[in-house]
């Protein structure tokens, strides 16, 4: 049973919690949500409330009490598909749309999806719920959905495909496995995606050769990164450039998980490296660059969730390098990592269930 346990404002800092130390000086941890069952992402909107979602297939509006908003499509929960990712676009207050990645069911399997829908405005209910793009059918696996949705500058939209477990397809063209895909809000393919027109290819693709990007962010310039899980080691943020190829499964830090070499190697001529790579893996899901806001000393660092490591990676510099992890009780799982409207630092812990908020103690 989902409960509330902080009715506080999203403006507002609390002063329950747990403290930690960080390099920046002690950070209080405050429990927001408990009680969550598989949650994937969350998202704020104007008025304070929240929205999260559960991966099982539930979209939970936070106010002073918990409601399940109605009107979703169905959901293939299968494996680690699921209702994933939500963006709350810039310009909701104007159109009250928001955007969900899910696994969309096709045939005897499913594949990543993203879809429309207009929020009512007691939040209980999604209406004109529109799938606005569905990667071509490809595999019955519950694997590597990617999912992550970056709005860009200019309004379009990135979405994450990992590659559902068929690695080679993240070297195929023709199909949206392993790749990151680039579409207009009404799904429609922009004219200068690098490959429109080319014979074969998919013209959503913006790159490709991608394993399972599960965290996706825009730097302070606004370019995208990406995060992905490699097999057995290799796990990487990677600057997304268009048009490019980033090498799975020819090129990888990782090896299979029966020990056996990937690939070519770790380099290959017309492939790109990643900025930064982990071994051992630590499972990296949601991705955030942060403001500075509160903490001036981190503006412009990436804070990475560790799925198995139970920590929030913080990187910076040239050579990219991770200086610092971020750890409690609290940073169990981290699932997806977010900044708030005031430049709290929020993530989701899967492994307590709950939506936590990081302010300076």
């Amino acid at each position: 049973m989902v409960r509330f346990v902080a009715i506080l404002a999203v403006c507002c800092v609390g002063t329950a919690g747990a403290a930690f130390d960080t390099s920046s000086g002690q950070v209080r941890v405050a429990p927001i949500v408990n009680g969550l069952d598989e949650p994937w992402s969350f998202g704020f909107l104007p008025d304070g409330r929240l929205l999260i979602t559960e991966r099982e297939g539930i979209l939970l509006l936070v106010d002073d009490d918990i409601t399940k908003v109605a009107g979703l499509p169905e959901i293939a929960d299968v494996g680690q598909g699921g209702l994933l990712d939500i963006l709350i676009p810039r310009d909701f207050a104007q159109r009250r749309e928001i955007f969900m990645s899910y696994a969309k069911p096709q045939g005897r399997g499913a594949g990543t999806a993203l879809m429309r829908a207009r929020l009512s405005k007691d939040g209980g209910r999604l209406s004109e719920v529109t799938t606005i793009f569905e990667i071509e059918p490809s595999t019955s696996g519950g694997q590597h959905f990617g999912s992550r949705i970056v709005e860009a500058p200019d309004g379009t939209l990135f979405l994450t495909i990992g590659d559902r477990g068929a690695r080679d397809t993240a070297q195929d063209l023709s199909i949206e496995t392993g790749s990151v895909v680039r579409v207009n809000r009404d799904g429609s393919v922009p004219r200068d995606n690098p490959f429109v027109g080319q014979d074969g290819a998919q013209p959503e693709i913006w790159s490709f050769g991608h394993r399972n990007p599960q965290g996706a962010a825009l730097d302070l310039a606004g370019n995208l990164l990406v995060v992905e899980h490699g097999a057995r080691g290799g796990d990487e943020v990677n600057r997304v450039k268009k048009g490019a190829n980033f090498g799975w499964p020819v090129i990888s830090y990782g090896q299979h998980y029966s020990g056996r070499s990937i690939g070519e190697g770790t380099a290959k001529d017309g492939l790109q490296q990643p900025d930064f790579f982990w071994d051992p893996s630590m499972a990296p899901s949601g991705m955030m660059i942060y403001s500075g806001a509160l903490w001036p000393e981190w503006r412009g660092d990436i804070f990475v969730g560790s799925l198995k490591f139970d920590y929030i990676s913080r990187l910076d510099g040239t050579p990219m390098t991770e200086v610092e992890q971020l750890t409690g009780d609290e940073t169990l799982r981290v699932r997806d990592v977010r900044e708030g409207p005031n430049g709290g630092i929020w993530f989701l812990s899967v492994g307590n269930g709950t939506l936590y908020r990081m302010t300076p103690n």
